[in-house]
């Protein structure tokens, strides 16, 4: 993906949360929910672990060794914070990198 298209998936992105209310006015308490969110390294690795490609519930519980709560709990945490979204493909549901994650892993992460 060139920055072009990324720019502008990520502005599409913004626009879509905005319009669904899920992003919220005030950006300084939306930027410290994802901060706080991020500050657990079993959420960093999920972000981690989903650089790469979409990966399933199961394939994330598998790969970092995690329960079913600890899992849906950490899950739903990057979700509410927009760092992570669902996708249905064929009846699964797979976990993906919204442009926040990409942002975070690109600029933190990935940077160490």
């Amino acid at each position: 993906m060139t920055p072009e298209e990324a720019a502008k998936r990520k502005q599409e992105w913004v626009s879509k949360m905005k319009r669904e209310g899920k992003m919220k006015e005030d950006m300084t308490e939306d930027h410290r929910a994802c901060l706080n969110a991020l500050q657990n390294p079993v959420r960093r690795n999920i972000l981690k672990a989903l650089v790469e490609h979409k990966k399933s519930l199961e394939k994330i519980k598998d790969e970092l060794k995690l329960t079913d709560s600890q899992a849906s709990y950490n899950l739903n945490m990057l979700e509410s914070t927009l760092c992570i979204e669902k996708e249905d493909s064929e009846g699964t549901i797979y976990y993906v990198l919204t442009p926040r994650g990409e942002g975070y892993m690109e600029n933190v992460e990935l940077k160490k």
